[in-house]
């Protein structure tokens, strides 16, 4: 099922989330529903905030930037071919290299745009969708995703990275998508 994404100015996006059990109920079938919104709205990360919900679970797909790479952009990230998978209860135990600018987006912000700093590199402990244990280094674009959708996790947005004066700039499209005058091809929820 195609789940709607909660718009930026909805009081979850800026609530830490809490990590869950095993046998939290109907796992399965919210990370199928998961899957679907993320493609249906054309993302590469999705995280359970975005679809309401305070736990602790993101989706990532970079897979398919790659794909997708017909002028071979990417072929300078060190992450190609990309990854795909679900992050369960995530925690970083470790960010490196440089920091990077990259411009990143995001479904519950539509239609703004920014670059971002961001670490090269992020280790995570986590558990994938058969609730197994990892820990795992990713890299390049792959990183940047996780990281941005961890942040979902703890209450941070991409725009809380911008300037101050480019914040106050943008500050009537973020008014705008509060208040659902936005026009997207998926289904999404306003708080006003």
């Amino acid at each position: 099922m195609i789940l709607p994404i909660v718009a930026y100015g909805s009081p979850i996006l800026r609530k830490v989330s809490q990590d869950i059990e095993k046998d939290y109920p109907q796992l399965e079938k919210l990370i199928d529903d998961m899957w679907e919104t993320l493609y249906h709205s054309n993302g590469v990360g999705l995280a359970a905030p975005q679809i309401n919900r305070d736990i602790r679970i993101f989706l990532v797909d970079t897979l398919q930037i790659f794909e997708n790479d017909e002028d071979r952009e990417y072929d300078q990230y060190p992450d190609k071919p990309g990854f795909k998978g679900v992050f369960i209860n995530a925690h970083i135990v470790e960010l490196g290299g440089e920091d990077w600018s990259y411009n990143e987006g995001c479904l519950s912000i539509p239609k703004v745009r920014e670059d971002v700093m961001r670490k090269q590199t992020v280790t995570l402990d986590y558990f994938d969708e058969n609730f197994q244990a990892r820990r795992k280094t990713f890299n390049g674009v792959t990183a940047r995703v996780i990281l941005h959708e961890y942040d979902h996790l703890e209450g941070k947005l991409f725009i809380d990275y911008m300037k101050p004066l480019k914040k106050t700039l943008i500050k009537r499209k973020l008014d705008d998508i509060s208040k659902g005058k936005i026009k997207v091809d998926y289904r999404m929820i306003f708080p006003k």
